[in-house]
């Protein structure tokens, strides 16, 4: 059996004075994580409250790898003392999903 990619929803709520600087960390970030092995999305979006990153890893281990990264430390660093609330990250495990290039899986 294959692994099943992995999807994640990151919610981060910069405090206001902040949300700049939250806004440009995420940005580079979004950039770089990309680029990561086994980093199939790394989609950012903005919320009234801040942002949400949209995360899919091709396995289980590239997900742990990018926790464990340069990536995601420098971005760690850059929002140190600047959200309102910790990150809070969902993992979803999928049930069924279904795209116009492949049908139904």
């Amino acid at each position: 059996m294959t692994d099943q990619p992995i999807i994640a929803i990151a919610t981060i709520t910069p405090l206001p004075e902040h949300r700049e600087a939250v806004r440009q960390a995420l940005e580079t970030a979004s950039v770089d994580g990309h680029a990561e092995d086994g980093c199939l999305l790394y989609a950012l979006h903005e919320t009234p409250d801040g942002f949400v990153m949209i995360e899919k890893w091709a396995s289980p281990d590239a997900a742990k790898a990018h926790g464990g990264g340069p990536v995601f430390a420098a971005l760690k660093s850059a929002w140190d003392g600047k959200l309102a609330v910790p990150l809070s990250v969902q993992r979803l495990a999928t049930l069924h999903y279904c795209t116009h290039e492949q049908g139904s899986l």
